[in-house]
């Protein structure tokens, strides 16, 4: 990458400091350099709460009973589990946990300068849809050398993250809509030089967004297509209105020139992972918004979500005044991002909504499970390190089949921010990652509350407030072990239906135990962690509950290259290597399945999705199942295991190359060498199906 490049997109302060293979381009494109930055959490949580009292015992620690019944969820992470018992659980939660039809043997890492998408033997792949394929009947043919953002809007967007296919009812299979979000674009790769600055800034916009696709297939044996031009394929763009729900909609906090009702907000940018709900509505979460917008940058609501005063990446803000907040009229304009969005992927005519009720932050999604007393319950990441973990308990019930009333579900509720507290001794919390003597590393929790039953929780903020400051809400939420527990970047967070234990992926954390920052603690026990871990949750009562148990699935590395890692006590060289766990889904015999990003980090690696063993004696177990290309990112998977079928989304191929001089050709490898002089062939960022065959 030449420093042309890097001043282009404001990458200096990322040159020389990523490790491994994560890309200074995707550090400002796509989080805005928050890694290089100033730490967003600058509150004095201490992490004493983190170091047990004597008087609490391993017996005391582990002593909540286990999770209550759970309905049934849809989503990628369980859309092929068995339906839900009367009881509750899956009946692979009663029988235990079948093996799975999906068998392959595990591949070997691959190297980090491969370009080449890598599945097991007796495996097959192909591309489903690319960046830039037509959509709607009336759209132009993908033309690398002459976009426009015209042709652009009506095409498919570039980078997806969260995916799901929920089956079209009454097809027998045949038919399905694909959803994805449009993460963020790289300029630099997606058009040749010469363009002109606006038109390509333009083009950059309409690549953004969400979309919805219908998808066709022979049977279910077959392996699926995109249809174009079908009735519910839909493109969400920049100037999509968005209607605002919850207790902040019509706020003076969210009100702009443009927008004097403070209801409808114009366009969804930086969405990372997501959910689906139970009645088939599809999350998705505003993470990286702060990117996108220039402010004042001293406010404490500036500071705390990373708004700062210099320009863009992508320089919106020379287009569309709402993009500099410094502009009369549009100073709200940034707290109207940063939301939970919902999509009715079957209603090509309905109204996206933002929750204003489940807070926010820069969220990596939310992922919806019906509680035993029927509340419905979402877990939420804050991904940027040192912030927190949150839960939002609607105040309404599940009615099944009721789908005007659960759509109102997120809009009214609880919300509550995590808690840990460790079991080991302080002492030995070493900081290296090595576990505690008693053989684990767990503990309990509670959810610390923000807004109940309609009231603020925080002193001296009203419930606007806590929702569209919910970071700073949090930052003041307290009890006698002290405030919510500062997080490795909480990422995507599941629960099981197989279970009910829920999953929270911490990605990593280099600043964890540098100078002034905080140590490790027994929830996040490794200093400037590299590699990620993972932690499982278990509810003292159904989910709705205020206190939890805990313990650590795996702390990540690779113990080839003799890094400290835990897999739950299974032999460390029996496992594949993983680093920096990102989203996360379950197939349908409970077993997770995790995507990795930018990693294996300093092993060398390209990313992949590995499947781990949650019950038994192979507990812990972690095998690698496939690779994604040089520089990529491995996003949104999906198990379709009783169809030995897996779906992925591959973000960012190629990304420290240049339109003129690619590092990757995937997904269309025609040809094996460089193309001839003249020829280009830019890397286009596509989900993927793998399959039998």
């Amino acid at each position: 990458m030449s420093e042309t490049t890097a001043r282009k997109f404001n990458l200096l302060p990322m040159l020389g400091h990523t490790k491994g293979k994560r890309s200074p381009v995707t550090c400002a494109l796509k989080c805005d350099n928050a890694c290089a930055g100033e730490t967003c959490n600058t509150s004095s949580n201490s992490y004493f709460r983190d170091i047990a009292s004597a008087t609490m015992s391993r017996r005391a620690a582990l002593g909540f009973g286990a999770a209550g019944a759970l309905a049934v969820v849809l989503g990628s992470a369980v859309t092929s589990a068995e339906p839900a018992s009367a009881a509750g659980l899956s009946k692979a939660a009663k029988e235990g946990f079948a093996k799975s039809k999906l068998q392959f043997t595990a591949i070997k890492p691959v190297d980090k300068a491969v370009d080449a998408f890598t599945v097991p033997e007796g495996f097959t792949w192909q591309p489903i849809i690319r960046w830039g394929d037509p959509l709607f009947s009336d759209s132009p043919d993908f033309d690398l050398n002459n976009q426009t953002a015209a042709a652009q809007a009506r095409q498919f967007g570039y980078n997806n993250d969260y995916t799901d296919i929920l089956e079209i009812p009454d097809t027998k299979g045949r038919r399905a809509v694909l959803f994805t979000n449009h993460e963020y674009t790289n300029e630099s790769i997606m058009v040749p030089k010469g363009y002109d600055a606006k038109e390509t800034r333009a083009i950059g916009r309409a690549a953004h967004g969400l979309a919805v696709v219908e998808l066709e297939r022979k049977n279910t044996t077959k392996p699926w297509a995109y249809v174009k031009g079908a009735p519910l394929n839909r493109r969400f763009l920049d100037d999509t209105t968005y209607e605002l729900t919850g207790p902040v909609a019509g706020s003076a906090l969210v009100k702009t020139v443009a927008d004097p009702s403070g209801k409808a907000i114009k366009g969804t940018f930086g969405n990372c992972s997501g959910g689906t709900t139970p009645w088939g509505t599809i999350l998705s979460g505003e993470e990286n918004f702060n990117g996108y917008f220039v402010s004042g940058g001293t406010s404490d609501g500036d500071k705390r979500y990373g708004l700062t005063s210099k320009a863009t990446a992508r320089q919106w803000e020379l287009d569309d005044d709402r993009f500099d907040t410094r502009k009369p009229g549009y100073e709200n304009e940034a707290n109207r991002f940063g939301w939970i969005v919902e999509v009715d992927p079957f209603d090509p005519t309905s109204t996206p909504r933002k929750h204003s009720a489940m807070g926010r932050f820069k969220h990596e999604g939310a992922n919806v499970i019906v509680a035993e007393s029927g509340h419905v319950v979402a877990y939420m990441g804050d991904d940027e390190k040192f912030d927190y973990l949150y839960k939002f308990v609607s105040k309404g019930k599940y009615k099944e089949g009721d789908r005007k009333n659960n759509m109102g579900l997120l809009s009214e509720g609880n919300l509550y921010v995590a808690q840990f507290t460790g079991s080991a001794p302080a002492a030995e919390i070493t900081g290296t990652g090595a576990v505690p003597s008693d053989g684990s590393f767990d503990g309990v929790g509670e959810w610390l509350p923000l807004v109940v039953d309609g009231q603020s929780a925080i002193k001296d903020m009203t419930v606007e407030e806590v929702l569209v400051y919910t970071r700073i809400a949090a930052d003041k939420a307290y009890n006698k072990n002290g405030g919510p527990t500062k997080m490795d970047r909480c990422e995507d967070v599941q629960p099981s239906l197989h279970t009910g234990k829920v999953y929270v992926v911490c990605t990593n954390n280099s600043d964890r135990g540098k100078a002034g920052k905080e140590g490790a603690t027994e929830v996040n026990p490794r200093n400037e962690n590299r590699d990620g871990h993972i932690v499982e949750i278990t509810e003292s009562g159904d989910q709705t509950s205020t206190t939890f148990n805990w313990n650590l699935l795996m702390v990540c590395g690779d113990p080839a290259q003799g890094d400290v890692t835990y897999f739950s006590g299974y032999p460390v060289d029996k496992v594949s290597p993983i680093s920096c766990p990102d989203n996360v889904a379950f197939d349908s015999v409970g077993n997770l399945w995790i995507s990795t990003d930018g990693a294996p980090s300093g092993i060398g690696y390209n990313d992949g999705l590995f499947k781990v063993t949650l019950d038994g004696a192979e507990r812990g177990k972690v095998e690698q199942f496939l690779a994604v290309p040089r520089e990529a990112e491995t996003c949104g998977p999906i198990i379709h295991d009783e169809e030995r079928t897996v779906f992925v989304a591959v973000q960012h191929p190629g990304e420290d190359g240049s339109f003129e001089a690619p590092h990757s050709y995937f997904p269309d490898y025609v040809e094996k060498t460089t193309p001839a002089a003249g020829q280009v062939r830019a890397p286009r960022p596509a989900v993927v199906q793998v399959f039998r065959g």
